[in-house]
This record gives structure tokens, C-alpha cells and sequence, in this order.
């Protein structure tokens, strides 16, 4: 059985242009592509195992009540449900092209894991 990735990105196909190079878990793996804060959200709420493994874009053109939702509050709301649920955090990585949001999400992972593993 393949792993599950979960991509995040509004834009990137993760299935063209060697995308998958970007993948924290290899390329032979399920791809579950969602676009937005509330797909990724959606996602993690049904009723299944978290996925093997996760990519983050942060700039995700993502507006909600004039606050844009990035890649980081993403991965801010997964760390989150991981801690309240007591489960180890999927392997993650950032594909994004945003410097400074890469390594806001970057950082924000090796904060989770300097704690919780």
C-alpha cells in the first residue's frame, strides 16, 4: 500500500514537473492535492488516518474575513491537532518559493520536534 501525501499548495499540480522531488516521504505515493486553509482543515477533520506525509506552500491566496490564511497556520493547525490527539506529526516539508515563509514553517516543525519527539 502506498503512503499518503498531503499537498498544500493553491497552485503546483504535485504530479507535473517533478513536483514530487519536494516530497518529505518519496515519490511513489497516494497524492491528496488541496488548495486552501479550509480544504487542508477538511482534510484532517474525516474520519481516516493523518497522512504519511505532508508539503506545505505558504502563500496560498487565501482569504478569510481580510485575513489571509497561509501554509504556516496550516501547519500550525496540524502540530496542534497532533499534540491534542497524542500522535506523532507526519513527515512535513516546504516546497514554498517564499523565502521567509518557507523558513517561518521550517522553523516552526523543528520547534514541534525539539519538544514532542
Amino acid at each position: 500500500m502506498a503512503k499518503t501525501l498531503l499537498w498544500l499548495d493553491d497552485y503546483r499540480d504535485p504530479t507535473t514537473s517533478d513536483w514530487l522531488n519536494f516530497s518529505p516521504i518519496g515519490k511513489d505515493v497516494d497524492v491528496v492535492w488541496v488548495k486552501s486553509y479550509d480544504e487542508f482543515i477538511d482534510y484532517l477533520n474525516q474520519p481516516q488516518p493523518l497522512p504519511d506525509g505532508v508539503s506545505f506552500d505558504h502563500d496560498l491566496a487565501d482569504m478569510k474575513d481580510t485575513q489571509e490564511k497561509t501554509g504556516y497556520d496550516c501547519c500550525k493547525y496540524l502540530i496542534d491537532l497532533c499534540i491534542n490527539l497524542r500522535v506523532k506529526l507526519p513527515v512535513c516539508s516546504c516546497h514554498s518559493s517564499n523565502p521567509v515563509g518557507k523558513a517561518n514553517i521550517d522553523s516552526l516543525i523543528a520547534s514541534y520536534k525539539k519538544v514532542f519527539e
